[in-house]
């Protein structure tokens, strides 16, 4: 009996031991699976409140999405608003910036949660660059700039809706206008030190109608940064209210792909 006993245990050791093999080696064949967490950084003049299209979307497809609200005071009050937010993830996740905050998550990309970059018609400068010189490479259309003695920047609300939102209705655009948030100027001045998108796989789309950043200049940031790069025809700088289908489906891919890397 005893011997009995003893082969049963030795064979429920083996089944065991080979049962574990093989979970180990569909886990190694499968990879670590797709990033679950996205954190959402908003640009100038805007708030968080415009990402809602796309968190609706992602939260619905299981992601937990958290929105940075930067307060564009200056550009270090602004990282570390963003580096709070990735502080508090619990794993990896795909860090996302619209306009501006394209600066912001090339600076803050390189907090260890992040597993991957996602530009939306969005700056991505290189180390020692600034989002203004930048700008200056290729012609501006928008002259609607407005820069007050106080130091804090908006665009002119009659001029709104053709310079930054004309995909979008005019009565939501003109809304967007008078609830805009005045930034410090001196945010786009800020010189980048560390561009995370030189270490981390990014992806990034380009608004081909944007007329606040060139698409030309976002096309050279997209091919630069060797990003996984689609074009929106007919889109204004506000793509990240006007296409949150296009957008959320190039952040899923993202968290699928940085999540077999």
């Amino acid at each position: 009996m005893k011997t009995v006993n003893k082969t049963i245990i030795g064979m429920a050791i083996i089944a065991t031991l080979l049962l574990n093999f093989l979970l180990l080696s569909a886990a190694i064949r499968q990879g670590p699976g797709p990033v679950k967490n996205i954190v959402l950084v908003h640009g100038a003049f805007v708030d968080g409140s415009g990402w809602k299209p796309v968190y609706d979307i992602l939260v619905k497809r299981g992601y937990h999405v958290s929105v940075v609200q930067q307060p564009l005071t200056s550009f270090q009050n602004d990282l570390a608003a963003v580096q709070r937010v990735l502080d508090m993830q619990t794993g990896p996740c795909i860090l996302v910036g619209h306009s501006y905050g394209g600066g912001l998550i090339t600076e803050a990309g390189n907090n260890p949660h992040v597993a991957g970059l996602v530009f939306i018609a969005a700056h991505a400068p290189d180390k020692g660059e600034s989002e203004a010189d930048n700008g200056k490479r290729f012609p501006l259309v928008y002259k609607s700039l407005q820069k007050p003695a106080n130091g804090f920047d908006y665009i002119d609300p009659a001029q709104f809706y053709k310079d930054f939102a004309a995909d979008l209705p005019k009565e939501k655009a003109e809304f967007m206008a008078n609830a805009q948030m005045p930034t410090a100027d001196g945010v786009f001045h800020a010189v980048i030190l560390n561009p995370a998108w030189r270490l981390k796989p990014s992806w990034y789309m380009v608004a081909s109608a944007d007329r606040i950043i060139s698409p030309d200049l976002q096309r050279m940031y997209a091919k630069r940064a060797n990003s996984s790069t689609v074009e929106i025809q007919g889109a204004s700088h506000s793509v990240f209210e006007s296409h949150p289908k296009e957008i959320a489906q190039l952040i899923i891919e993202a968290a699928a792909k940085a999540g077999n890397k």
